[in-house]
């Protein structure tokens, strides 16, 4: 997880104090959905108060913190306080993942900022019609992308679901009689939006099919002289199942329905 880029998903958002407390809630909301998509159910939660040396009045650290606590509560989270560890322009929620192996990695955060707005020389148009200083969150949802890629590697050991994987499906044949069909497979999944990968070299079957089963891909084709004659294929899924002869229509169907379970 020590990585050589660090990338993230960082996005800034102004609102009016007023405002604090629905913009987190509606962070947290689609926080839960990307961490439900990639399959994190588990979420630790971590609320980080003022520090020693901050900047900004003890009014707006009063009415932030609440901002936060209360978008909490509201979502019905399990969240732990970590007095002072807040930036020094504004208090924080950190939210981390567990893995499948139990480990827990750092991954999404919200900080409230008093200091960067007015830096900026921001402004709006309040209801007395006099000009105020904004609130600035900054938000990331993964944290660094680099970091996060790994996170999901160690958290699926390499068999991510079928709409994550970068390769869903491999076409195999088994000599070279079935090439030709074994290109219209390709080409006809590749025109669905299907990631394939062609595999046409001149070895044993049962070599190829081991080689592609320990790279956990989803799923391999396997072409014959039966699946030619009948325009057909042969399908095993990586868990080593085999799922009989269908149309390459019925198998576009089914690898669709998969990628739709988002798991």
């Amino acid at each position: 997880m020590r990585v050589r880029a660090f990338t993230q998903d960082d996005a800034h958002i102004f609102c009016t104090e007023e405002q604090v407390q629905n913009e987190v809630i509606q962070f947290i909301d689609l926080l839960k959905q990307v961490y439900k998509d990639f399959g994190f159910d588990a979420i630790l939660v971590k609320l980080s108060t003022r520090p020693h040396k901050r900047v900004g009045s003890e009014q707006q650290w009063d009415e932030a913190e609440s901002a936060l606590k209360s978008a909490l509560e509201a979502k019905k989270l399990d969240w732990q306080i970590q007095p002072g560890e807040g930036a020094f322009y504004g208090p924080k929620i950190e939210f981390s993942l567990k893995d499948s192996l139990g480990r827990v990695w750092q991954c999404g955060t919200l900080q409230l900022d008093f200091s960067m707005p007015a830096r900026l020389g921001a402004t709006y148009v309040g209801e007395d019609n006099l000009k105020k200083t904004p609130v600035m969150l900054h938000r990331a949802i993964l944290g660094s992308l680099e970091r996060f890629i790994g996170i999901l590697v160690e958290h699926y050991a390499g068999a991510l679901p079928v709409w994550l994987a970068p390769v869903q499906v491999a076409v195999l044949n088994i000599s070279k009689n079935q090439m030709e069909f074994a290109q219209k497979v390709e080409n006809a999944l590749s025109l669905n939006g299907i990631r394939v990968l062609l595999d046409l070299r001149n070895e044993k079957i049962s070599y190829k099919i081991r080689e592609h089963s320990l790279q956990k891909i989803p799923y391999q084709i396997i072409v014959g002289d039966a699946e030619v004659n009948g325009n057909v294929i042969s399908v095993r899924n990586r868990l080593n199942k085999d799922m009989g002869q269908m149309t390459v229509a019925d198998f576009v169907e089914c690898i669709h329905a998969d990628c739709m379970k988002r798991l």
